[in-house]
């Protein structure tokens, strides 16, 4: 029997399925860039900044010109930058996020300086960590988002948005992230699972990585492990002003309000399934590909199960490939590239060569499938998602935490954008139109209706 109250929820949940209903016709009659996306896919250019630049094409008079992708923060590529830490063999996050906070490279004593703040930093309030332990809930993001709000109360001048105070308060944000995660997952998996509950303290040497694998885990890692995981955080630290996080930060931060009001909403739309939350999504799909298939070597099958995939008769029916494709990146994804490099040495240090062999060629595959299906319309790439569920996988890291570690990358590029954003000269709060095609309706007295 339906009660009252879920009678008139009804009621107005069928009223609303009536009243969202927008002639589709009208928003390309209008020139209504649905969003914020130009005819061509490119995105409407909104703002300025200094800090990233996301290059995947060549604008011609011919049009958009599909090239290997590049990625820049404060001008310098991140190839360039990854490659330069991966030789010296050492954790390199704390270097990026530097320079995206202060617009240059530190010297080894800066660095070292820095280093330390940040672990001065980490350490969480008695009160948050309790908090975190009392908090009921599976899902870490929402953990995250609640304890970025509630570190609002121990700040003593939270609304502050002079210069020393908005860099003061992103250090320690970028500090506190690593700890907020790995106690929300222990304080989850001892409510859920019945383990042990471990609060271990960071250490003093330790790199963001390091630090965040032993909180986790305890000594259980390799240096393998732990420069991977670094290597995934300065992939992450920044993608350009126009994702859908970092400009949920400047919107915010265009109003005034405070810094973790701000990262809270980021932390909300990197929550989402078409953002943060995709890892999670093409890891699922990879595992149910390698149960389904009896052979990872065959081609023919591996062929046969994509296209029934993209039509929409296999894994969830949605015709998607998760991991393929970018908004941005046409040829490439410079990210992609750089963590395959790392994917190959960590999986032959895990004995499971045989699973990136067979991811690589799900990549190509994948690829050649979309276009055999549905042609070449838009040039496609295994996106940074394709293989960063497997390289969490490799480490031994929980599937609920793949989109906390992506806030705990990206915290830095928010915080950069933040400060940039309520920095520039004649600032103004970010306000585009909306255009209203309601009819005009006459008022009817309540007791005639």
């Amino acid at each position: 029997m339906t009660t009252k109250k879920e009678y008139l929820i009804y009621k107005l949940s069928d009223g609303m399925k009536r009243c969202i209903k927008i002639d589709a016709d009208l928003f390309k009659r209008l020139d209504v860039k649905r969003g914020l996306r130009n005819e061509d896919g490119t995105g409407v250019l909104v703002g300025l900044t200094n800090i990233g630049n996301v290059v995947g094409y060549e604008r011609t008079a011919d049009g958009l010109h599909p090239i290997d992708g590049r990625l820049y923060y404060r001008g310098y590529e991140i190839t360039d930058l990854a490659h330069a830490i991966m030789a010296e063999k050492r954790c390199g996050y704390e270097e990026v996020g530097y320079l995206l906070l202060s617009g240059k490279l530190p010297d080894a004593e800066e660095l070292q300086a820095f280093r330390q703040l940040i672990f001065d930093n980490m350490p969480l309030q008695p009160k948050t960590l309790l908090n975190i332990i009392e908090l009921e809930g599976s899902d870490i993001m929402n953990i995250l988002a609640r304890s970025v709000l509630e570190l609002y109360t121990y700040d003593t001048t939270p609304d502050d948005t002079s210069r020393d105070n908005l860099m003061r308060q992103s250090i320690e944000l970028v500090s506190k992230f690593p700890a907020i995660i790995a106690y929300a997952y222990n304080m989850l998996r001892h409510k859920t699972q019945g383990r042990s509950l471990h609060i271990r303290h960071p250490q003093e040497n330790y790199s963001i990585a390091e630090n965040f694998l032993y909180m986790l885990q305890g000594p259980h890692f390799t240096q393998l492990d732990a420069r991977t995981l670094d290597l995934l955080l300065i992939l992450q630290a920044e993608h350009g002003g126009g994702n859908n996080s970092t400009f949920t930060v400047r919107v915010t931060s265009s109003s005034g309000t405070d810094t973790y009001s701000s990262v809270a909403a980021g932390i909300g739309s990197l929550k989402g399934p078409r953002h943060g939350g995709a890892n999670i999504k093409v890891r699922d799909m990879i595992l149910n590909i390698e149960e389904t298939l009896e052979d990872w070597t065959d081609e023919t099958a591996i062929r046969n199960y994509l296209r029934q995939m993209v039509r929409g008769e296999a894994y969830d029916r949605t015709g998607l490939i998760y991991g393929i494709g970018h908004a941005v990146y046409t040829n490439s994804d410079p990210r992609a590239v750089l963590l395959k490099e790392m994917a190959r040495q960590l999986a032959a240090e895990k004995g499971r060569g045989e699973e990136m062999a067979f991811m690589e060629q799900l990549e190509r595959l994948a690829i050649e499938t979309v276009y055999e299906t549905k042609g070449r319309g838009k040039t496609l790439c295994a996106n940074v998602d394709f293989y960063s569920g497997f390289v969490y996988d490799l480490i031994g890291l929980p599937r609920e935490i793949y989109t906390p570690l992506f806030a705990m990358a990206r915290i830095v590029g928010w915080c950069a954008h933040r400060n940039e954003e309520l920095n520039f000269e004649g600032k103004r709060i970010i306000r585009p139109a909306y255009r209203c095609v309601a009819d005009i309706n006459e008022y009817i007295p309540l007791g005639r209706r």
